[in-house]
């Protein structure tokens, strides 16, 4: 499965974060989830998270700090590892030209949340291939 792929969720809405969480957990991912911005750039700085973070998934609009400024800070440090910003303004995709993240517009059905996961885990590494991951109908399986 792809529990050996780490996440980092990172939005300041705590009901947002816990049903993202929720999907990408269930799709066999471990997920840290941090609802400030400025606390989850800390402990990405100080790697004090329990495991290496693959993936950082981050909103645009944020207290304290806006996702524009937390991806640019991170890329201070990391500058390869992959970034997936989710916002509902569309207009905000300019502001992240140059930092090399994917951009997608909310609503992001779970199903494309996935994907876009998926891809952007295969993309940043050549080492696991993750053709095991489980599919949205498996991870989320429907009752007949």
């Amino acid at each position: 499965m792809a529990l050996d792929r780490t996440i980092l969720l990172v939005d300041d809405n705590a009901v947002q974060a816990g049903i993202r969480q929720t999907i990408l957990r269930r799709a066999g991912y471990y997920v840290f989830t941090a609802l400030n911005p400025v606390r989850a750039l800390e402990q990405m700085k100080e790697n004090t998270l329990p495991a290496d973070v693959n993936l950082v998934i981050t909103d645009h609009v944020m207290p304290g700090m806006s996702g524009t400024q937390f991806v640019s800070e991170l890329r201070r440090f990391q500058p390869k590892l992959p970034i997936l910003v989710i916002s509902g303004m569309e207009e905000a995709s300019d502001l992240y030209d140059g930092l090399d993240v994917e951009f997608r517009v909310k609503p992001l059905p779970p199903d494309h949340l996935l994907d876009c996961v998926r891809n952007l885990l295969l993309e940043g590494t050549s080492a696991k291939p993750l053709s095991n991951t489980p599919s949205v109908e498996q991870a989320f399986p429907v009752a007949r």
